[in-house]
């Protein structure tokens, strides 16, 4: 049995990660952004990359990154997801992905260094009006246009689509599914902002009409790197989710310590250690699935299309579960709005939504292996 640890370089980056993104975004200014139009701070943004280099993690050296791997991505987005990160880091690193398993060099030297540097926020555009994440739901148009190609259509629930100066979209041309690179100010798009239910992160409406793009990869091809580019976004988005899910229970165990009732701490009645041992033997797990599937992306081992999907199915499961158990353990001052619970409830409903639900994600395993 092979045992999986962390290297130096590994807690490193996790120790930095955490302090930088518990002294950037505590409560306050993750409410604060809140509120705002943008949702998230550019000068921070940019701050960020030029200090710690975070844009540019996974992005080769020979374009401006640090060329690291699915696994450190795994440890910072761990680290983002614990504080409700207002940041468009996930949106970003999901379409610097989709640029890189493209295999366009070209594409990849122009639109990579400026996501590296902090210049460029970016986002992945799949879904449409059905929230589904896969390539039979995909209805946008791609069109030969003299040189190049135009886009028409909807793109539905784009995380961070608002702000993107970059769009990497899936769209469907006569051969199949295409990736394609459009520019933010392209004419014939036009952003609608979405009412989510998620206030930490912004969703958007993405209409192209006539919308000139940029082919990524060889024609044909979009078919198959869009499979693998969907099993990474299932990777990148359960660590995250682990990551909540983990503070989520250290927010419940830490109440449940401190709160006294009939002279005693809850954390010392039966019901309330159940339900807290319950949530760690979950947290745990979905850690663990997190980081296997983190592994087997880094290690382009085939169990990936396998282990993809059930980390992510898993991890969204447990941060629901984890943040509803810790709501009953806070009790009534957890429904306020002042209180954090809530917030972290929020993210777990949307992210259960989001990049495709858990039973979507279960159909997926079981296409995998065969049922």
């Amino acid at each position: 049995m092979s045992l999986f640890e962390f290297s130096d370089e590994q807690r490193e980056l996790r120790r930095v990660s955490r302090a930088y993104v518990t002294a950037s975004f505590p409560e306050s200014e993750v409410r604060r952004l809140m509120e705002t139009a943008e949702g998230y701070d550019r000068g921070a943004w940019e701050k960020m990359a030029r200090q710690l280099g975070l844009q540019g993690l996974i992005i080769p050296e020979r374009y401006g990154g640090a060329g690291a791997g699915p696994v450190e991505l795994a440890i910072v987005l761990e680290e983002m997801g614990r504080r409700l990160a207002p940041v468009p880091f996930l949106s970003t690193v999901l379409a610097t992905v989709a640029i890189l398993e493209s295999g366009d060099e070209a594409a990849a030297a122009d639109l990579l260094p400026p996501i590296a540097d902090g210049e460029c926020v970016a986002t992945l555009a799949v879904a449409e009006d059905s929230g589904r994440w896969d390539a039979p739901a995909v209805r946008c148009r791609a069109s030969p246009a003299g040189s190049g190609w135009v886009l028409r259509g909807t793109k539905s629930f784009v995380t961070d689509g608002h702000a993107a100066d970059l769009l990497v979209i899936a769209a469907r041309a006569d051969n199949g599914i295409e990736l394609f690179a459009v520019d933010g100010r392209a004419p014939g798009l036009r952003r609608t902002a979405l009412t989510g239910f998620d206030p930490t992160r912004r969703l958007t409406e993405l209409h192209l009409d006539g919308t000139p793009a940029r082919l990524l990869g060889e024609l044909g091809g979009g078919d198959a790197a869009l499979a693998r580019i969907l099993d990474l976004v299932r990777v990148a988005v359960a660590a995250e989710q682990a990551g909540s899910a983990e503070f989520v229970l250290q927010m419940a165990v830490g109440y449940a310590k401190e709160r006294v009732q009939f002279g005693r701490a809850i954390g010392s009645f039966q019901a309330v250690k159940h339900m807290c041992a319950d949530a760690l033997v979950d947290v745990e797990s979905a850690r663990s699935a997190a980081y296997y599937a983190a592994w087997a992306a880094a290690d382009h081992s085939l169990e990936l299309a396998t282990v993809a999907p059930l980390a992510r199915a898993f991890c969204s499961d447990t941060l629901l579960e984890t943040a509803a158990t810790n709501i009953q353990v806070h009790g009534g001052i957890a429904f306020t709005w002042e209180h954090p619970a809530h917030l972290y409830y929020r993210r777990a409903k949307s992210g259960a939504q989001l990049w495709g639900d858990s039973r979507a994600h279960r159909d997926v395993l079981a296409t995998q292996i065969g049922l």
